[in-house]
């Protein structure tokens, strides 16, 4: 098979939008307008197959970390190490920016954690996500250049997500997808504590 890595196609853009939409459950939502930005900055990579487009890979700014804010492969394509060549093109991208290390969020329920562990990246830290799914983020890293001090990783969290208190309290008015900033925050604390 056939595989590159390119940042420039006519289907670049629309490709990107449609696959994300596919696999919201598992990624972050970016509105299209983000990834035509982050095209022109250089940050889209596109996986192609036999000149078809598979999967790609959305950066973060050149700096002493370069994060990887979204990865994916479409279904049929995953588990052949496509994903892993992706990953290879985003670390060449940071190492040329002199980048020391490579850092990602990725949910505590996603399979992908076990590809990033493949990949020799290490978990640095867990932190909450959002309220409608209620899931541990893992923060990943992977050191690109010798440190000073190793890093203490931590084991992965593991689970489920929950969303039915999010759709109960979505139909009751509780909650609404405009619920921003302090309000938002003020329905966790109430989630977290069991108040409902």
């Amino acid at each position: 098979m056939d595989f590159t890595v390119i940042q420039d196609h006519p289907d670049l853009l629309v490709y990107v939008d449609q696959l994300q939409k596919k696999n919201a459950e598992s990624l972050s939502f970016y509105p299209k307008q983000v990834f035509e930005r982050e095209k022109e900055k250089g940050r889209l990579f596109l996986g192609l197959l036999n000149g078809q487009p598979c999967g790609y890979i959305y950066v973060g700014a050149q700096g002493t970390t370069v994060k990887c804010h979204q990865v994916c492969i479409q279904y049929d394509a995953r588990l052949r190490m496509y994903g892993a060549a992706l990953v290879s093109a985003l670390e060449t991208y940071a190492a040329e920016g002199n980048a020391t290390s490579v850092s990602l969020r990725c949910g505590f329920d996603i399979d992908a954690n076990k590809f990033w562990k493949a990949l020799g990246y290490e978990v640095v830290a867990i932190v909450d996500g959002g309220v409608r799914r209620m899931r541990k983020i893992n923060v990943w890293r992977k050191q690109l250049l010798p440190e000073l001090f190793e890093t203490i990783g931590v084991e992965p969290a593991v689970g489920k997500t929950n969303s039915s208190v999010w759709r109960k309290n979505k139909k009751t008015g509780l909650i609404t997808g405009f619920n921003r900033g302090k309000v938002l925050q003020q329905y966790k604390s109430i989630i977290v504590s069991d108040k409902l």
